[in-house]
């Protein structure tokens, strides 16, 4: 059933079998057997992927409950014997909507475990996760995945944060190209390259050293650097003050939000965790 869900969620057998960390052969058997088992098919194959049949449509639904109510009977268990507790580490504005959902549908499937926070500044994106600190994190990609598994949750368009005088913000949407002779904030030395090359438009540049988002605003607002930050779902709007402003950046690659734990990490609570991020972050 989580290679249907996989699968089912992500319309590509390639790229299912990827995020179940397998080859495709296995799990287009496993799919045929299913199909075999029920007797009809499930998705309608063509070369671009695959669509869900109405047969497919209504069992991903009972998927889902399944495999949901299989977490909460693990995560009970745990309960039971006494390991009921999760640290969640969170890099970015918490008032995000997606975090807001995850945290009441989680707390009402687990009303009795102990739920800790680590708020994690810019320097990790990983809150923690490598370094033990928490046992699965909220937070942004690329970075370096090794050993660590990942499933994204949504992908946000990114703009530049401009003071609001500043004769860019009367375009309606840039290129990194255009920013390219103005100072970047940076991140401390030994911060993960692949994280730091993502937020300076994949080019070095120069420019303060941050740790927290208010630094890249106040660096923004004191000496004109480029900051650059999420749009949509209010995320720079709780941010920003007035006086600054965020410009799209058509170049810009989106800024993927993604759930992500230690590879091999068998805490039943970490998969309801992710099962239930999917799905709030999915509405």
């Amino acid at each position: 059933m989580r290679y249907f869900v996989a699968v089912a969620e992500e319309l590509h057998f390639g790229r299912a079998a990827a995020r179940l960390h397998m080859s495709q052969p296995p799990l287009s058997r496993a799919i045929k057997q299913l199909e075999t088992e029920i007797g009809a098919a499930l998705f309608a194959r063509s070369p671009g992927g695959v669509t869900l049949t109405p047969v497919g449509a209504i069992l991903l639904d009972e998927a889902r409950a399944l495999l949901g109510q299989a977490d909460l009977l693990r995560a009970r268990v745990v309960a039971a014997a006494g390991l009921a507790g999760i640290t969640v580490g969170i890099l970015g504005d918490s008032s995000d909507p997606g975090i807001t959902r995850l945290a009441t549908a989680f707390r009402r499937s687990h009303p009795g475990v102990d739920i800790r926070i680590r708020d994690a500044d810019l320097t990790d994106p990983t809150c923690g996760l490598r370094a033990g600190l928490v046992d699965v994190a909220l937070t942004r990609a690329p970075f370096d995945e090794t050993a660590l598994t990942l499933r994204e949750l949504r992908a946000d368009p990114v703009g530049a944060v401009l003071r609001a005088d500043d004769p860019l913000t009367r375009r309606d949407r840039l290129e990194i190209a255009d920013l390219g002779d103005r100072r970047w904030f940076q991140f401390p030395p030994g911060t993960d390259p692949i994280w730091q090359s993502y937020w300076n438009g994949g080019e070095p540049r120069e420019g303060p050293v941050v740790r927290v988002v208010q630094e890249c605003v106040q660096a923004v607002l004191w000496n004109s650097t480029v900051g650059l930050a999420p749009l949509g779902h209010g995320l720079a709007e709780n941010v920003l003050p007035e006086n600054l402003t965020v410009v799209p950046l058509v170049d810009m690659a989106p800024s993927r939000v993604v759930v992500v734990w230690n590879d091999g990490d068998g805490n039943p609570l970490i998969r309801s965790f992710v099962e239930i991020a999917t799905a709030a972050y999915r509405r």
